[in-house]
């Protein structure tokens, strides 16, 4: 764990009163131990994690014992639960026979797991809080009854408010992703061409991402009336002249997310598309230009909302006009009424979409880094509507 994290831990554990942290959720579970369940992405298979000043801890599901073991993840204490039955080769390597080791005792439940870990620590007794929100509500309460009696309160985002300020390393990691988002959507915009369809564009787009070792989420690349459509499928629809395409997509590159939307058109764009795409460009700068250590998120809503209608779109609405990314597509700090104040070091994906069901749509997104002066922009792609021949 990097200095910067504890630091950030460290704090949370006394803004909240607590000599330890219990995390539930698989981004806040890595960001304490560098692990990511599988079984939970499948089965929703209770994993949590313990930041304390004594140490870190790990509960899992005993089928995620081997990949644990043969990983990159750490924590000073790992407890099981659940059966799960292994073999053990003759020959197997010290990871293999740390999984033995792991999978043989289990815990009857990931409750048990985390007193076991809480023991071990030292923290039998100790103020432990509780952010539950990873977990099912059958799993919570199993917790709750196992720990009845001793000293554990609630602490619901105690570890992503942690996160929300990222360390060097998580920057360039985001910065990374980005990058390799945006250099697959050009591989596209060159392959690009009427008759290309949906399907083959996001094929090409996520070829070129998993080309650089990253894993593309959530493609949506889209042509004419479907740009309209705000998170969908690709189709068979192939590209017609005259039509906007808009790309709104994203890659994972080590577990960090990179996150653009930008647009292109073949030929030229009519009148009203046109307006419309400058209308959200104007919010997106009217966005950055807000962005500054303590400035409350609905200031920066505000600010962007009021420049996407005075540019040409008075019939403008939105819920948010960004937030944080980072180890999830989306995390706090929230950009919308009633935001949290932001603070140097936080990264913002920033965006103004404008949606006319039946017509046309569009979006951009810029990436950027709060700093004591500002917003600093990430991305390095043109934000400008993309002309094909």
């Amino acid at each position: 764990m990097y200095p910067h994290q504890t630091e950030r831990l460290d704090g949370v554990l006394e803004a909240f009163g607590v000599d330890a942290l219990v995390a539930t959720s698989p981004a806040d579970v890595a960001y304490l131990t560098g692990f990511w369940s599988l079984s939970h992405a499948v089965f929703d298979a209770e994993i949590l994690a313990v930041y304390s000043k004594a140490g870190t801890a790990l509960v899992i599901p005993t089928i995620d014992a081997p990949a644990f073991a043969a990983g990159d993840a750490a924590a000073d204490h790992v407890a099981c639960h659940g059966r799960f039955h292994v073999n053990l080769a003759e020959r197997a390597d010290e990871p293999a026979r740390r999984a033995a080791r792991l999978a043989t005792e289990p815990a009857d439940t990931a409750a048990d797991g985390l007193a076991r870990v809480l023991d071990a620590l030292g923290l039998g007794q100790a103020r432990v809080g509780l952010d539950d929100a990873g977990l099912l509500r059958p799993a919570a309460g199993a917790i709750a009854a196992r720990f009845a009696g001793r000293r554990v309160t609630p602490a619901v985002g105690a570890v992503a408010r942690a996160r929300a300020v990222k360390s060097p390393y998580e920057i360039d990691c985001l910065a990374q992703a980005l990058r390799i988002a945006e250099e697959s959507i050009h591989a596209v915009l060159g392959e690009l061409k009427p008759g290309t369809t949906e399907r083959e564009a996001v094929a090409l787009y996520e070829h070129a991402v998993t080309a650089q070792r990253a894993t593309p989420y959530a493609t949506t690349i889209t042509f004419g009336e479907n740009a309209a459509l705000p998170a969908a499928y690709p189709s068979e629809r192939a590209l017609r002249s005259g039509e906007l395409v808009r790309f709104d997509l994203g890659c994972v590159f080590k577990g960090y997310r990179g996150d653009v939307a930008r647009m292109a058109v073949v030929g030229e764009p009519g009148e009203r598309e046109q307006r419309a795409y400058d209308a959200v460009e104007a919010g997106v700068q009217a966005a950055l230009d807000a962005i500054r250590p303590g400035v409350e998120g609905g200031a920066v809503f505000e600010a962007a909302v009021t420049a996407v209608r005075a540019a040409g779109l008075p019939e403008f609405r939105r819920h948010h006009v960004g937030h944080g990314i980072g180890l999830e597509p989306a995390e706090a700090p929230w950009l919308r009424p009633g935001g949290d104040t932001l603070e140097a070091g936080m990264v913002l994906r920033v965006e103004t979409p404008y949606y006319e069901l039946g017509g046309f749509g569009v979006n951009v997104k810029e990436t950027v880094l709060v700093t004591r002066g500002g917003a600093t922009v990430v991305n390095r792609s043109h934000r400008g509507l993309v002309l094909l021949d």
